[in-house]
């Protein structure tokens, strides 16, 4: 096992050991609620890890078993006016963990709500522990869950299940998150951030570029019509097909080795 690297700042902490990042929200006192200098630390961390050698996957998780992320601090909501909603510094953010060019993992353990539960959406995967709780509670402060959440989880989960989870505002429990695609998984509390390494370890064994291009071919061709995805999807082949990667790769299975991409990028 390589070295942990810890990095701690005011509200969060981060670790990288073997290729990943985890990144802890750090406020169990209020649910690791999110204010702005979580969300400035947050986009801070991105700015870090975005370019760095040794990070190849990342993976946010809460404080404590009580809370992903309960959520947006309301003592700072209440202040907010049009501006803060055009702005909308929370929805920009996400669409970046969205858009990272390197695997992103959500491990959810306890209350994932409003902006934790939209947070969690904009990662690539999402495993939840069996004591997560999922909710989009906005609509019962007068507002909607505008980091994402009306769009992400209808294109998760259904547009009739959305409207029902958004308009209602309640929670529901991590088997109903799983029945519904919400969650890639549910596993007991003490093996979520172990469960989440080992789904990371495994995207890391692959060709990196074609993980690289996987995700934005399934997230461009889903937001397009079915023959521009298959444009996308061919495009991205040809690439492929003329990488060390797919050189490596073939010839590790027809030598019944494992493939090594790390000596070829």
């Amino acid at each position: 096992m390589m070295p942990t690297q810890t990095i701690h700042g005011e509200l969060t902490k981060s670790e990288v050991s073997d290729g990943i990042a985890v990144l802890t929200i750090d406020r169990p006192q209020v649910h690791n609620a999110l204010n702005a200098q979580v969300l400035d630390e947050i986009r801070s961390f991105l700015t870090d890890v975005r370019d760095r050698d040794d990070v190849k996957a990342v993976i946010f998780t809460g404080s404590g078993e009580k809370a992903f992320i309960a959520g947006a601090d309301i003592s700072q909501l209440v202040d907010y006016t049009p501006r803060d909603g055009l702005m909308a510094k929370m929805q920009r953010l996400y669409d970046e963990i969205e858009e990272f060019e390197k695997p992103t993992i959500a491990a959810v353990n306890g209350y994932a709500l409003g902006g934790g539960n939209e947070l969690a959406m904009a990662c690539d995967i999402r495993i939840a522990s069996s004591n997560a709780r999922f909710g989009l509670p906005e609509t019962n402060l007068g507002v909607l869950p505008g980091a994402g959440g009306t769009q992400r989880l209808a294109r998760l989960v259904g547009k009739g299940r959305a409207v029902e989870l958004i308009l209602t505002g309640r929670m529901f429990d991590a088997e109903e998150a799983f029945r519904i695609g919400l969650v890639a998984r549910v596993v007991a509390p003490e093996r979520l951030l172990e469960a989440a390494q080992e789904t990371a370890a495994q995207i890391l064994a692959k060709g990196p570029l074609a993980v690289r291009l996987g995700k934005i071919v399934i997230k461009n061709g889903f937001e397009t019509d079915q023959r521009t995805g298959m444009l996308l999807e061919r495009l991205a082949q040809a690439l492929l097909y003329a990488s060390p990667e797919k050189v490596e790769g073939t010839n590790a299975f027809l030598e019944k080795r494992l493939a090594a991409f790390d000596r070829v990028q």
